[in-house]
């Protein structure tokens, strides 16, 4: 079937878009330069909220992805880019697809598990509350962006993701050196929890919920094997054999980093994956340190019992 991908050449559209091929999909590429534009390519602007390509035809399905970098000191601008980037351009995007003349059948579309906020040790689920403050506000906004598309009859999911692992970008790579120098430590009290999904775990989910035409609605894209920062950090440093001796209290994070370190670095998200385990969902790394040493080659390969 015909795809189209927005964020291709992200983090993960990078590595999306083969794989769909792989499987047989014509992929469609959004981008943001006309001189771009090829039969492969669709000009995107935002701006206008138009779409041109080459070749017009049916187009099956959408996966959305694009969005400004949540990392970085968050200005009043920074702000302004995540949440513009994220909402206007899906609020566009799905408006554009509710008037073609064939819509797709299906919208899957990125969100995060920053949808529930600060949550201690509750274990949360598709159905649980919205937390309160700024991301929660942006992911409940991102998600209520594509009701157009439903609206027009067309399958929507939104993908609450989770902290994508991989060396290639993202918290993985930003950690490595620093504990690969031994100078990697537990954030704040540690307890906070992290839930993680590896790439190549989320790639699969998104081609599952593709296929999957039951599905519809809020996912949680994360494995289902939270763990603490205090648990990823011992981990983390088992894994590439160094010592993780050092701590970085709260006050250093949050002087460093702002709100993104309050907000993010300090705040605990315990989510669990109970919509894609129902639907019989196999994960490849639902266990942490199983999947950093598969993540991370150079270490030996990860012991048996």
């Amino acid at each position: 079937m015909t795809t189209l991908v927005t964020g291709g050449s992200g983090l993960i559209g990078r590595r999306l878009i083969p794989c769909l091929e792989q499987q047989g999909h014509r992929v469609l590429r959004l981008v943001r330069s006309r001189d771009l534009v090829s039969d492969r390519a669709v000009y995107w602007s935002t701006s206008e909220g138009s779409f041109h390509w080459e070749e017009p035809g049916k187009v099956d399905a959408v996966v959305h992805l694009a969005g400004e970098s949540i990392l970085g000191r968050w200005t009043r601008n920074k702000k302004a880019r995540i949440r513009d980037s994220r909402v206007d351009t899906t609020r566009k995007l799905c408006a554009f697809l509710a008037g073609m003349a064939s819509p797709p059948s299906v919208l899957v579309c990125a969100s995060a598990t920053g949808y529930y906020g600060n949550r201690g040790d509750e274990l949360l689920g598709e159905d649980s509350r919205p937390g309160d403050g700024y991301l929660p506000g942006v992911s409940r906004q991102w998600e209520a962006a594509t009701e157009a598309a439903r609206d027009a009859g067309i399958r929507v999911v939104n993908l609450r993701i989770g902290m994508v692992l991989t060396p290639e970008g993202g918290a993985l790579a930003a950690m490595l050196t620093p504990f690969r120098l031994a100078l990697g430590g537990q954030v704040g009290d540690g307890r906070q929890y992290m839930s993680w999904i590896t790439r190549d775990d989320l790639i699969s989910i998104i081609q599952f919920t593709l296929e999957s035409e039951d599905i519809t609605g809020p996912v949680n894209a994360v494995s289902p094997q939270p763990v603490t920062n205090a648990e990823f950090t011992r981990t983390l440093g088992r894994v590439l054999r160094r010592p993780t001796l050092f701590t970085v209290p709260a006050f250093v994070v949050r002087l460093l980093f702002g709100q993104m370190g309050s907000d993010l670095l300090l705040a605990s998200a315990r989510v669990s994956p109970g919509r894609l385990q129902n639907a019989g969902f196999q994960f490849e790394h639902a266990d942490l340190e199983a999947a950093l040493y598969d993540l991370l080659p150079s270490r030996p390969p990860y012991p048996t019992k």
